[in-house]
């Protein structure tokens, strides 16, 4: 039985992607900041609940010990993350900090944990949620783009250092999602930007349903191929295709253009 450790696992696209993993027959351990509040993976069968805030450094030592310890692991999925929008000249360092150390320092620090075991047994894969904002520029998300543009970059390179140890990376692009990322972001305000940031966020549809990007994380922890993005839902798929198609300098134009309608 094949075992995935998964980050951010209470809901969203984490809790979907457990579910599905259980469901395929795999073991799952599930961490989240608040296990006690979970009911509905805790009813699973071969499915372990832990403790993990990726913001905290020594939880992230002994959860990941713990979870080595309970046996063989075959893919880490970094989910955990967190959203922010707003213009630039409004966000403050604490917010900025936030974003950095949930979205890509956090990502960051499980994989060092894990690094040393995979290396041993010579093969696991990390896969990495990131988001189509790390494919493509966007207007008023441009710290939260920062990290996933950053966790994007983080895992090309990595796939190629780790590939000696025969220790696989990709990641998981998806589009706007029906999870509480929007709700539960940070949204700073700024009287010159306001009218333009709730314009930008109404626009925004929230086409996928998480059981259709788990499906895909499913895919890309189980198919074997050498291929690092696989972005995720009808409108990540378009959106890469167009950039890769005429080019990042013409997606940016396109994309003022769009923003300056609204």
């Amino acid at each position: 039985m094949k075992t995935i450790f998964i980050t951010g696992a209470s809901s969203g696209i984490g809790k979907a992607t457990a579910r599905l993993f259980q469901a395929k027959g795999w073991k799952v351990l599930a961490t989240m900041r608040t296990p006690e509040k979970e009911t509905e993976l805790t009813m699973l069968e071969n499915v372990t609940i832990l403790p993990l805030d990726v913001t905290n450094n020594a939880q992230i030592q002994s959860t990941v010990q713990s979870a080595i310890s309970s046996g063989n692991i075959d893919v880490v999925l970094n989910n955990a993350g967190h959203g922010l929008f707003g213009p630039v000249e409004a966000v403050n360092e604490e917010q900025v900090l936030k974003q950095v150390n949930i979205n890509f320092l956090g990502p960051l620090k499980v994989i060092q944990a894990f690094i040393p075991y995979f290396r041993e047994k010579k093969a696991g894969l990390f896969i990495n949620t990131t988001s189509t904002a790390g494919l493509t520029g966007f207007p008023l998300s441009s710290i939260y783009n920062a990290t996933k543009w950053a966790l994007e970059g983080l895992s090309e390179c990595l796939s190629i250092e780790l590939s000696m140890f025969g220790i696989g990376v990709k990641t998981v692009s998806p589009d706007a999602t029906k999870t509480n990322l929007f709700t539960a972001a940070d949204v700073v305000s700024h009287s010159l930007y306001d009218g333009v940031i709730q314009k930008m966020l109404g626009s925004i549809q929230q086409s996928s349903e998480p059981i259709n990007i788990a499906e895909v994380i499913f895919s890309a922890a189980t198919d074997g191929k050498d291929q690092l993005r696989y972005p995720a839902g009808k409108a990540a798929q378009q959106i890469y295709s167009r950039r890769l198609e005429i080019g990042p300098e013409a997606s940016r134009i396109e994309t003022t253009k769009w923003f300056l309608s609204l």
